[in-house]
């Protein structure tokens, strides 16, 4: 016997997760360093469970809104984007959660404003409290960002003069805005594919990694998706130079975005692929050149991309560096210190090759085939985080018609979205403890829900 599910019960269980999560988030999340709780005080362990006990409702909620969107009667796109709005209200006012990323794109902004160079120097260079606040690892270390989210964040900078807490606000604004342009974008590229328009909301803009991480964790990937999205629309009409230049802007954000400009070249080809292969390189050009003379931060970035990733990074070809690393460490080798970057080279190399193999073979569509292709920029690069997956997903989702193919989507993001703790730190045994409790007692409200909504329907039976 199914569990009842409509549209307003999975609204209600999703705000009620994202709340949790807000909540927790107070004591447990990415806090300002003054505010920062022990894990193992009282407040910080019953937030820490309480994040994810909200996690694992959202989850829920939003795996139970499939059904719904894929039942006989789908609710219609602008009904699903209420609940997009209602989920992520409670995250508007929380603290950053899962990354302290948004205190370093503060700390880049107010040093673009300063007039230094960011793609020299790290936030140390800026000194003061809002240095403070980025993760140490960070800290000496080049943006690899582009000049058109530097441009937003020194405006923010400059609009709340360096005050932390107007600057996280302002930051989710703006991860709420690319958001916004994601889930404008989705159903239109949907019915362009052939796709579901509902189905690409729910998969691609109401999913749990979208309210995680670049809205409770204000990441500028969604700026770069958002801009992306509306490229790739605007280029399928009579708006093609519009829809290069939005591609080129969401490349300007992070660089993954320019294999766009590809998928534009594809849509249009068949109106003549040279010309239309020199004009986006043209018009992609001259914008990168005017946005680049505008914000006047120059072109570091390129060579900014090579920025050093994370020690904790478990990206697979970082993973395989580091064991061969050791393993040669072992035998004495001399060999040693070539094996990280090795290994790194031959990850870019596997990729090039997949994204061939996905656009010379495979031949799905443009959108679903850049989709494919961003997915494989994000798991064979140098670095992985979980929003990462949010690059390929956005897209796929657009094209993900096939239902075996939406079910691995949302294996996915149910794994990936449990994977990182709230205040954004490597986990210890006692947080992966709270952790578990916490999702684990969501589990046992929601199966008592369950069992409570199908009590009245077996004494109607006996």
């Amino acid at each position: 016997m199914a569990f009842p599910v409509d549209l307003r019960r999975c609204q209600a269980l999703g705000l009620a997760g994202t709340a949790f999560l807000a909540l927790g988030g107070e004591t447990a999340g990415a806090l300002p360093t003054r505010d920062l709780l022990s894990p193992a005080s009282g407040r910080g362990a019953l937030g820490l469970v309480c994040v994810y006990f909200g996690v694992v409702l959202l989850i829920a909620a939003w795996a139970l809104l499939g059904q719904v969107v894929r039942g006989p009667e789908p609710p219609t796109p602008r009904a699903l984007l209420v609940v997009l709005l209602v989920w992520a209200a409670p995250l508007l006012l929380a603290p950053p959660l899962f990354s302290r990323d948004v205190y370093s794109y503060l700390a880049q902004g107010a040093m673009v404003d300063a007039h230094m160079d960011v793609y020299a120097h790290g936030p140390a260079r800026l000194g003061g409290p809002l240095a403070d606040e980025v993760a140490p690892v960070w800290r000496h270390t080049a943006t690899p960002y582009g000049p058109v989210f530097l441009a937003v964040a020194s405006a923010l900078s400059a609009l709340t003069e360096g005050r932390i807490p107007e600057g996280l606000i302002g930051m989710r604004m703006v991860a709420l805005l690319g958001v916004a342009l994601m889930a404008v974008a989705l159903p239109r590229l949907a019915r362009h594919h052939g796709g579901d328009p509902a189905v690409a909301l729910w998969l691609g803009a109401l999913n749990p990694l979208v309210l995680l991480h670049l809205v409770a964790g204000a990441h500028n990937d969604a700026m770069m998706l958002g801009l992306l999205g509306v490229g790739l629309v605007a280029a399928r009409g009579r708006r093609y130079t519009l829809g290069v230049v939005l591609v080129t802007l969401a490349a300007l954000v992070k660089a993954p975005a320019a294999l766009g400009l590809l998928a534009v070249v594809v849509t249009r080809g068949r109106s003549g692929w040279v010309r239309t292969t020199a004009t986006t390189l043209a018009v992609a050009a001259a914008t990168t050149a005017g946005v680049t003379a505008l914000t006047g931060t120059g072109y570091g970035w390129i060579a900014a991309l090579r920025t050093p990733v994370s020690p904790h990074n478990w990206s697979p070809t970082t993973l395989l560096g580091r064991a061969t690393t050791n393993l040669l460490h072992g035998l004495g080798s001399d060999l040693a210190p070539f094996a990280l970057p090795a290994w790194r080279a031959a990850g870019l190399v596997v990729t090039l090759g997949v994204v061939l193999f996905i656009w010379l073979r495979l031949r799905p569509g443009p959108v679903h085939a850049l989709g494919l292709s961003l997915a494989a920029v994000a798991v064979l690069g140098p670095a992985i985080r979980p929003w990462y997956a949010l690059w390929g997903l956005f897209l796929i989702a657009a094209a993900a018609w096939n239902t075996s193919a939406q079910h691995r989507l949302v294996a996915a993001t149910g794994v990936l979205a449990l994977v990182v703790l709230p205040s954004g730190n490597p986990a210890d045994s006692e947080q992966l403890a709270l952790a578990v409790c916490g999702g684990v007692l969501a589990v046992v409200v929601l199966w008592q829900a369950h069992q409570a909504s199908l009590a009245p329907a077996l004494e109607r039976t006996a």
